[in-house]
């Protein structure tokens, strides 16, 4: 499941990703933020030990929030022979400096954060997207809005810009823009990305560990526009049994 690359444009990208969502911290967590703050953000050599552990579980891929600790880390492995294909984020009020960044690590793409998309600036995130291309990297969206954000692209200027949409996606609806997430809901989200016609990633596939990795996957069996999976990963031995687990399907 999630297995190989996908060839887009000239470049190609791994089906399995390493999120990085844990390695920064981010509020999705919870109470657990804080011990991933101290964990991992603290400590770069941790998130480290993450990387090495994911790639000798065959992950080549990481889909990098560029914060310091994250490029840090990342450097140290790419240093230490781990060649890992870079899929960056670029955040909002960093974005040249962040396309500036992952165009120096050669990054396969660049993908502007939700936070960038979801505003709908059609001309500013038209400028990026032209940018990201223009360094020779695969351009794409990110949305914490799959419904609301993706019907607003169907018909946007920027449709035929890029490349990659990168969406949240867990069986119970979690972090998506919908109070309900039964049959239909599904149904409509499904007809919706479809009518985009981008090669997807999905994230959040374990809604922020509330989900156990078996339930997840079961349910990521029938979402039928799942391109490549980010998973954010939190020790070794998380590493281990998720990607394992992942690999067995």
């Amino acid at each position: 499941m999630f297995e190989g690359k996908l060839k887009i444009l000239n470049r190609e990208i791994p089906r399995t990703l390493l999120g990085t969502s844990p390695f920064i911290a981010a509020a999705q967590f919870g109470h657990r933020a804080r011990l991933y703050q101290i964990d991992l953000y603290n400590n770069p050599e941790n998130i480290f030990k993450i990387i090495k552990k994911s790639y000798d579980l065959g992950i080549t891929g990481i889909q990098v929030i560029p914060y310091p600790p994250v490029i840090k880390a990342l450097k140290d492995a790419l240093n230490a022979g781990y060649d890992m294909d870079i899929i960056g984020t670029v955040r909002p009020d960093k974005e040249l400096d962040d396309i500036q960044l992952m165009s120096d690590l050669n990054a396969t793409s660049m993908i502007l954060h939700a936070d960038i998309t979801d505003k709908k600036d059609w001309n500013f995130i038209g400028e990026k997207l032209q940018l990201i291309k223009d360094g020779n990297a695969v351009p794409g969206l990110a949305t914490h809005m799959p419904y609301s954000t993706t019907k607003h692209l169907v018909g946007s200027p920027v449709k035929e810009m890029f490349e990659v949409y990168m969406v949240p996606v867990n069986k119970l609806g979690y972090l998506m823009d919908s109070e309900l997430y039964g049959s239909d809901e599904r149904k409509h989200l499904n007809q919706l990305i479809e009518s985009l016609d981008k090669t997807v990633i999905v994230k959040k596939v374990l809604a922020a560990g509330i989900l156990q990795p078996q339930e997840a996957f079961d349910y990521l069996k029938t979402v039928e526009f799942a391109d490549i999976v980010t998973i954010g990963i939190a020790s070794e031995e998380e590493a281990q049994e998720t990607f394992s687990l992942l690999g067995s399907q």
